[in-house]
């Protein structure tokens, strides 16, 4: 297995588990167990891409700051889908 597919696999990963994670800490917001970590993956991306721009170094190591980052962005996007819900 290549390098790639590697660090694919171990994003989709951390997107997962920040998707059940942020469907516990966002409760009632969620969208069951799968639609959560479909939303953990995408917003994993928003997360560390956010993460990428503040430069902010949470102290700890690599993997689990990815995973807060990711955790941070499913949150994120849970609330802004959330508020869409409701306007509509």
């Amino acid at each position: 297995m290549s390098a790639e597919i590697t660090q694919i696999l171990i994003m989709l990963g951390i997107g997962a588990v920040a998707g059940w994670l942020a469907g516990i800490i966002m409760k009632g917001a969620g969208f069951g167990l799968i639609g959560n970590i479909v939303v953990g993956i995408v917003g994993s991306v928003i997360g560390t891409f956010v993460g990428g721009i503040l430069s902010v170094n949470l102290g700890v190591g690599p993997l689990l700051g990815t995973l807060i980052w990711a955790v941070i962005g499913a949150v994120i996007l849970l609330f802004i889908i959330g508020l869409v819900k409701r306007a509509a």
